[in-house]
């Protein structure tokens, strides 16, 4: 299955309480149940004003419904094509 980097602005996002980010978390996990196995949440960085997801999904519109569903915002989606670690130096 396809993985996504989701870039969601929150301005603010960094000053969010753990019950905050516990709230959308059950949210957003509410509406992934919802939507059934074919969309994924592996894992998400808050950064000070964006939180940036990592979803598995069959494509950008899967992950826009969620998104949509949930009012969170997604203002960019970008496949991932490869992935790259220090293990790759070895080869």
């Amino acid at each position: 299955m396809p993985k996504f980097i989701i870039e969601r602005e929150i301005p603010g996002a960094g000053d969010l309480t753990k019950e905050d980010l516990t709230g959308i978390s059950q949210k957003s996990c509410s509406i992934l149940k919802d939507m059934g196995p074919q969309i994924q949440w592996v894992h998400s960085y808050v950064t000070e004003d964006k939180v940036y997801c990592v979803y598995n999904a069959p494509d950008e519109k899967t992950i826009m419904d969620h998104a949509e569903t949930g009012g969170f915002p997604a203002n960019k989606i970008t496949q991932v094509r490869n992935m790259i670690d220090p293990t790759t130096a070895e080869s």
